[in-house]
C-alpha cells in the first residue's frame, strides 16, 4: 500500500509541475499581447508628440 501511495504522489506531482508550465506560458503569452497593444497604441501618439516637438523647436 505504501509503494501505491508514493507511485500516486510521484505521478500527482509530475502532473503539476506540467500545469505549471503551461500555466507560466500562458502568463507570458498575455503579458506579450498587452505590451504589443500598449505599444502599438501609445506608439502613434508619442511619434506625434514628438514631430509637433520637434517642429515647434
Amino acid at each position: 500500500m505504501h509503494k501505491f501511495v508514493a507511485k500516486l504522489h510521484t505521478t500527482l506531482v509530475a502532473r503539476e509541475k506540467g500545469a505549471t508550465a503551461v500555466e507560466y506560458g500562458l502568463m507570458v503569452a498575455l503579458i506579450a499581447i498587452v505590451i504589443i497593444v500598449a505599444v502599438a497604441l501609445l506608439g502613434t501618439n508619442l511619434s506625434t508628440l514628438f514631430n509637433n516637438t520637434a517642429n515647434s523647436v
